[in-house]
């Protein structure tokens, strides 16, 4: 059931997202954009503008119905209680310590200074 409405809940979101996509700016948000209906009173509520108030009523039930089911599903007790019953696992010896890349190294050569590999020009 909660898998249902989650799925219900994000189709809802991106119906949402375009719906308010769709809709003309009135400019104003940021001081910008046309003129005309800023200064009036409510305008006349478009069929967009009544889709969107669908969306959004049905998108916040079930954004409470998710929280309900949520607590309702949920243990008692804090995640802390969990983390402290979890066994502890002792750490593993650390391995030689390399280069990543690293060859077999070459051994020194009778001066004492390591042998290089030869050059590609």
């Amino acid at each position: 059931m909660e898998n249902v409405i989650l799925v219900v809940h994000l189709i809802l979101a991106i119906c949402l997202i375009g719906v308010v996509l769709l809709q003309r700016s009135e400019g104003g948000g940021l001081g910008m954009g046309g003129g005309g209906g800023a200064m009036t009173g409510r305008s006349a509520g478009s069929a967009l503008g009544k889709i969107t108030w669908g969306f959004a009523i049905a998108f916040l039930a079930t954004s409470i119905t998710l929280t309900i089911i949520s607590a309702q599903n949920s243990g008692s007790g804090s995640i802390l209680d969990r983390v402290s019953e979890a066994p502890v696992a002792e750490p593993a010896a650390p391995a030689e310590a390399t280069l990543p890349g690293d060859g077999p190294l070459l051994p020194p050569s009778e001066s004492g200074a390591p042998l290089l590999p030869p050059r590609a020009d």
